[in-house]
């Protein structure tokens, strides 16, 4: 029978690219920015784990630890050097993966702000958190304009000092902070040195340690900025000026609205504003480098008045 001209055969839908591509496939949607050093270790893991090489050199440690341990005291020696070579192996391969990670997200973070990178040299020795220990470096160093609006650098900062026991062992103790840099000449003018410091040590001990300061502290009526900061000037700068630059307004954001162990220093024309530790994800140096142009603008309005 004949199959009429109204009753044609069905024809299965094509799996080619969809309408209107032009025959091309989409492109692959970027990978997410990393928000921190961590963010693409697993990649670099997963990828170093199954390289040739690192499986080569891997196998052949394993075998030559097992082989070893076994003529030397059994295979149950053997089994445990097989396993602590494996675990070196992975030491290894972590290791490399989590610098490839912070390389990837340094170099994204510089880029994403517009900000010329440096991996590592050193900062100006502008204020005395920059002139303590035996050595001292920075790392990451990222300059241009910050995200806090302001031209300054941000770095991940370290000084070592040397220490030696009674029994004469060395030993080198490292001190690890995030600072953000800004230069303001304009503030210099009308003070030489304010440091806002984190509190370290017993309240009631203030005045005697005070007595081997060069400095001056500021005495302001609030609690909460005590309990968290100390405030020193300059001998020869204004107490009157200090005062009208700690604000209320100035002293609430210092107490609510700042990074955890925040702190500033201001010298001769240079602000260094820190918090202890390398940080090392987006949100934190972003929120970093913002209260640093706080400082900044603060310090430099008031001096403009």
């Amino acid at each position: 029978m004949e199959q009429s001209s109204s009753e044609q055969p069905s024809v299965e839908a094509s799996e080619g690219p969809p309408v209107g591509s032009g025959g091309v496939a989409p492109p692959a949607a970027p990978a997410p920015a990393p928000a921190d050093a961590d963010d693409t270790r697993g990649q670099h893991l997963n990828r170093l784990l199954k390289h040739p090489l690192t499986l080569s050199l891997g196998a052949t440690l394993l075998i030559a630890a097992f082989i070893g341990g076994t003529v030397g005291a059994g295979v149950a020696v053997g089994g445990g050097a097989a396993l602590a070579a494996a675990l070196l192996v992975f030491l290894i391969v972590f290791v490399i993966a989590s610098n490839a990670a912070k390389e990837d997200f340094f170099s994204h973070y510089a880029s994403a702000r517009g900000l010329s990178r440096v991996g590592k040299g050193s900062v100006p020795p502008s204020t005395p958190l920059l002139r303590k220990g035996n050595r001292r470096y920075a790392e990451q160093i990222m300059d241009g304009t910050l995200p806090g609006g302001l031209p300054g650098a941000v770095a991940l900062y370290t000084y070592e000092v040397d220490t030696t026991d009674s029994d004469g062992d060395r030993d080198t103790d490292y001190y690890r902070f995030t600072v953000v840099l800004h230069d303001l000449p304009i503030a210099a003018t009308k003070v030489s040195d304010v440091y806002c410091q984190r509190r370290e040590g017993f309240r009631f001990m203030d005045s005697a340690e005070d007595v081997f300061r060069r400095m001056k502290r500021l005495e302001l009526e609030s609690e909460a900025l005590d309990k968290r900061f100390e405030i020193f000037y300059g001998a020869e700068d204004d107490e009157v000026w200090m005062k009208r630059f700690f604000s209320p307004s100035f002293i609430v954001w210092l107490t609510e609205g700042t990074p955890k162990n925040f702190a500033f220093e201001f010298s001769a024309g240079s602000l260094c504003v820190n918090t202890r530790s390398h940080l090392h994800s987006t949100v934190e140096l972003d929120a970093m480098c913002e209260a640093a142009g706080q400082v900044a603008r603060r310090l430099a309005g008031e001096a403009a008045e």
